[in-house]
């Protein structure tokens, strides 16, 4: 257990490879979901007011690889809340960890994805499964090369 952390101004550049890294981990398991794809789409049809089926894929890939950057700094800061009240340690990253999981799939399966009109309740419920499914293939990967990078691990 480290009893001294990296600075943020290391910490949060190192939220933001590990983002990256993250982010096309995700995108290896999306691609072999049923709805692993839609997720983008979805955030993509609610920012174009259309339907995901329709949105545009540019707009979907740019919503992705953006959220997906900044998740990272997101996780970061988490991590210093964590650590502010159980001191850095294995714990703390775990719990921050966790926090991050929930608001991911907590954001996009109740406030993004009941929004498009036309989607059936079977295929939501598959979009939200698949969803929750490549955040925690994200955040598997994110915690560990911040917390290792990071000095916490």
């Amino acid at each position: 257990m480290a009893t001294e952390t990296l600075s943020p101004v290391v910490r949060f550049p190192l939220g933001l490879a590990a983002g990256v890294l993250a982010t096309l981990a995700m995108d290896l398991v999306m691609t072999r979901l049923p709805e692993g794809e839609t997720p983008p789409t979805v955030a993509a049809g609610v920012l174009s007011l259309t339907h995901p089926d329709r949105a545009p894929g540019r707009l979907a890939s740019v919503v992705h690889y953006l959220a997906g950057l900044l998740t990272g700094p997101l996780f970061v800061y988490t991590l210093y809340l964590a650590e502010s009240v159980i001191a850095p340690s294995a714990v703390a990253t775990g719990t921050a960890a966790a926090v991050l999981l929930v608001v991911m799939v907590g954001f996009f399966v109740v406030v993004v994805l009941p929004r498009p009109d036309g989607l059936r309740p079977d295929r939501r419920a598959r979009i939200g499964r698949d969803w929750a499914v490549s955040a925690a293939v994200y955040v598997a990967v994110l915690v560990p090369v911040v917390a290792v990078g990071g000095g916490v691990l």
